[in-house]
């Protein structure tokens, strides 16, 4: 089971930036994948996750509106299109795979990719 994140750099405020997390091993057509971040001297948050059994995603109130989840089975990978980017959204990102989207355990997680938004 592998996921690895990657796609995030240096942009400024109001900005875009795309996620990729390309998976290998497993069928995420049968688990909840979640993207999550953290900033420094923060905890993790758990940013948007797409269900596996019906596609249907969630996404932290922080980021409705801007980012968009979406997956393309064909490839094995997962992508969080990030728009209208603010200084908040500064930490790395991680893709993980878990059982669920609510109250869900994440039990393989992807390397992390760092997003920076300057103000």
């Amino acid at each position: 089971v592998q996921l690895q994140a990657s796609g995030g750099g240096l942009v400024q405020s109001g900005g875009s930036l795309r996620l990729s997390c390309e998976t290998s091993g497993f069928s995420f057509d049968y688990y909840a994948i979640s993207w999550f971040r953290q900033a420094p001297g923060k905890e993790r948050e758990g940013v948007s996750c797409i269900s596996g059994s019906d596609g249907r995603t969630a996404s932290a109130d922080s980021v409705k509106g801007r980012f968009t989840f979406s997956k393309d089975n064909a490839k094995n990978s997962l992508y969080l299109q990030m728009n209208s980017l603010k200084p908040e959204d500064t930490a790395v990102y991680y893709c993980a795979r878990g059982d669920s989207c609510i109250g869900g355990r994440f039990d393989s997680w992807g390397q992390g990719t760092q997003v920076t938004v300057s103000s």
